[in-house]
């Protein structure tokens, strides 16, 4: 310190340390890629579709608008359909033999087929909607739906196997799977109500409603015409009709009948 020189004061400390402190340099800030946020990111994997569809639906919504949306709808559907055989193997472990195969066919096929019966009516219900969403956009909506539904089924698939190897009641098998795939159905339901709003139109009009109603009942309905999934049979596919509502009522009745017989025994 020179002579002439004024001691420094408690003040004139303080603004030394400002001074100093502004010289430190600042971490830089993660960028938008790295903390998850870039919805425009291309999505060019099966596993960075997974990840988008369980942590960032908006990069799906965005991106099936995106001249690769629709190898982005495919990779959707690879993943379901992929998911889907998987749990079908856990419902056929209830009864074995043949089912081990059938039933992931029937599980799979019938979820896929629904969403394609389903796909006309609900481009036609965004058209009337005033939208004007691609078939493309449309097409990776319902993949998006379809693929967040397996994800919940292939996670209560472990629950599923260890009922159906400690059980042989096959309406209360039929419930417990009835139940998973309602749960399944409400998150998959979400996912899609925020993609239609987000893609199609901002307020859905009572629509997106009566679509996902006619998409609930025809999964239901599939389920019985491609019966049994749950137990065994003679044919591959069932040689009566009957409505779903109709078939789990026989279901349980038979299931009754079955225990009386067994207790007068």
């Amino acid at each position: 310190m020179m002579e002439n020189e004024p001691p420094l004061l408690p003040a004139d400390a303080d603004e030394s340390n400002s001074d100093d402190a502004q010289l430190v340099p600042t971490p830089p800030s993660l960028p938008v890629e790295e903390i998850g946020e870039n919805i425009t990111a291309p999505l060019l994997t099966v596993a960075s579709v997974a990840e988008a569809v369980l942590r960032q639906p908006k990069r799906i919504f965005h991106r099936i608008g995106q001249p690769d949306g629709k190898s982005l709808a495919l990779r959707l559907l690879f993943i379901s359909i992929l998911g889907l055989l998987g749990y079908g193997f856990v419902v056929g472990t209830f009864t074995g033999g043949q089912q081990l195969w059938a039933a992931p066919v029937k599980v799979a096929g019938g979820i896929l087929v629904s969403g394609l019966i389903c796909l006309p009516s609900l481009y036609i219900f965004s058209c009337l909607a005033g939208s004007k969403a691609t078939l493309q956009q449309i097409l990776g909506l319902v993949a998006g739906l379809m693929a967040i539904m397996t994800f919940l089924l292939i996670g209560f698939a472990p629950v599923a196997w260890v009922f159906s190897q400690s059980t042989e009641s096959i309406p209360m098998m039929g419930l417990l799977h009835l139940l998973f795939w309602t749960v399944a159905m409400y998150f998959a339901i979400a996912f899609f109500k925020s993609g239609f709003q987000a893609v199609v139109a901002e307020s859905d009009n009572g629509v997106v409603k009566v679509w996902l109603t006619v998409f609930v009942v025809v999964v239901l309905q599939m389920s019985t015409a491609l019966r049994p999934i749950i137990g065994e049979s003679e044919t591959f596919l069932p040689t009566e009709k009957k409505f779903f509502v109709g078939h789990w009522g026989d279901t349980m009745t038979d299931e009754s009948r079955r225990s009386r017989a067994t207790h007068d025994d």
